[in-house]
């Protein structure tokens, strides 16, 4: 009986009419650390400076980023060792809680925050090839229809993800390939840059500025803010650097298609979160021995403008100048370009299969719960390769992703709660990992990420109310459509 199962298994992965199981665990952590590092840890230590005006409270904000992302990671490794399905994130809500919750998460991920991040680094991809073509700028408007105007900059976003999308609906194993080429050099090429920053880029000007009063607002015109502004302005600047820190929970997405899930999902998300955040902690170091802090907007020189008023944010780029100049600044320009390229590939890789879970529970699009001839959900890979590309032309996805940073969190800590829920509610289901630390870790996560909820709700409205807007649209359209799907799909 065993050998018959085990045949029409593997007929069923000949027709393309299963997922294959083609993702090893170095496949697994290239997903992980090219999915994570796009091209935030490039510009947003900027803001971030802004925001907590002193060095040590800059680091300070990548050290909690990273001791959250961490505490995430290992939490999540007890739910994707219980439930190493298709679909990740969406899976574990729907067992924790019901289909409703995991459908919001699943349908803002579809509208915002997936597609939004396609589209924001197929722009910043196109940018960037702007430095070393310069026809690919913003400046050069195409087409003008209706007061909406088309760049080059657009055209070759658009046209890296419709790539991408190809690429990744002719099998996993095309998407792993061009994860795995793009994913490691940009790992080589960040630890050789950080190397090649402490060797030969400390700036003595910038370390006198920057590591003589380490704590205080030395150089700054802002005052050293009292605690709670503090603890407000440290909320606020964990903004830029989660999202840096995002994305470590996509490999989850891919479960049917891991070789030993069980094991691999959770290897896989603690060692690539835990490269990623090195990473992030030194090019932070190497930002703060190259450059001081604190700069003036009007100053002509990049050691001038400092960290604080780098041009356009672009803290990496001032820092290659310093160090090589011209070349230096090339260099980084075609770094970030294998940064986001491989960023995009592992968004669109991931992405699409939990649209495919979805469309199997009968929320979706029937469609898009099928399988091509290649074993992977084309139909809704092409679907989020459409709206991602819309978004690209809308010229307002920044300002949706900043919309939905509240809603991201509160699906995080969800998830989170969603342990202590199971443990409860399934406490016999079996678990090959137990999350590391629990109870106290996963609490603490709970405990911090709803503090930072709660700083940006008072402190940044603007944003957060969207944000939960988006998320509560989810419901009608739940009830409306829901039914609908599932009759179709019946």
């Amino acid at each position: 009986m065993q050998n018959i199962t085990e045949l029409i298994k593997e007929e069923k992965e000949r027709s393309g009419s299963t997922f294959k199981r083609e993702i090893t665990l170095f496949d697994a952590i290239m997903i992980v650390t090219g999915g994570m590092i796009g091209s935030g840890i490039f510009i947003v230590t900027a803001d971030i400076s802004r925001a907590v005006v002193s060095p040590g409270y800059m680091l300070l904000v990548w050290l909690i980023s990273g001791f959250l992302t961490m505490v995430g990671a290992v939490s999540y490794g007890e739910l994707s060792s219980m439930f190493p399905n298709v679909g990740g994130q969406y899976v574990y809500l729907k067992e924790a809680y019901n289909k409703m919750v995991a459908f919001l998460y699943g349908w803002t991920l579809f509208l915002v925050i997936q597609t939004g991040v396609i589209a924001a680094v197929g722009v910043a991809f196109a940018r960037f090839t702007g430095v070393l073509i310069p026809w690919f700028s913003e400046e050069n408007v195409l087409l003008r229809l209706a007061g909406l105007e088309f760049t080059s900059v657009q055209l070759l976003a658009i046209i890296s993800i419709i790539f991408l999308t190809y690429v990744n609906s002719k099998g996993v194993k095309s998407g792993k390939l061009i994860q795995n080429i793009f994913g490691s050099t940009k790992l080589i090429a960040l630890f050789g840059l950080i190397l090649f920053g402490l060797l030969f880029g400390v700036n003595d000007t910038a370390v006198e500025a920057n590591f003589s009063d380490f704590w205080g607002a030395s150089g700054s015109a802002a005052a050293v803010p009292t605690a709670m502004a503090l603890v407000s302005a440290l909320g606020i600047a964990m903004v830029g650097a989660l999202f840096s820190a995002d994305s470590w929970n996509n490999i989850g997405f891919s479960g049917d298609e891991i070789v030993n899930p069980k094991r691999t999902i959770v290897l896989s998300m603690v060692i690539g979160s835990a490269i990623v955040m090195v990473i992030y902690l030194l090019m932070n170091m190497v930002y703060l021995l190259v450059l001081p802090m604190h700069g003036s907007p009007d100053a002509a020189t990049v050691v001038g403008q400092g960290i604080t008023y780098a041009s356009n944010d672009r803290v990496a780029a001032a820092v290659a100048d310093v160090i090589g100049g011209y070349q230096a600044t090339v260099a980084i320009a075609i770094l970030i370009m294998v940064s986001t390229f491989s960023c995009n590939n592992g968004a669109i890789l991931s992405g699409a299969r939990v649209y495919y879970a979805i469309a199997r529970d009968g929320l979706f699009f029937g469609r898009m719960g099928r399988l091509n001839k290649n074993g992977v959900p084309a139909a809704a890979l092409w679907l989020q390769c459409i709206w991602a590309c819309l978004l690209c032309l809308s010229g307002t996805f920044n300002d949706l992703l900043d919309y939905v940073v509240f809603a991201v969190m509160l699906f995080y800590i969800l998830t989170i709660v969603g342990i202590f829920v199971l443990r409860k509610k399934r406490p016999n289901l079996p678990r090959p990992y137990k999350a590391f630390g629990y109870p106290v870790l996963p609490a603490l996560y709970v405990l911090l990420s709803s503090a930072i909820c709660i700083i940006l709700l008072i402190d940044k409205p603007k944003f957060t109310w969207p944000g939960l807007i988006i998320v509560a649209l989810g419901i009608p359209v739940f009830y409306l459509f829901g039914n609908r799907f599932r009759r179709a799909k019946e």
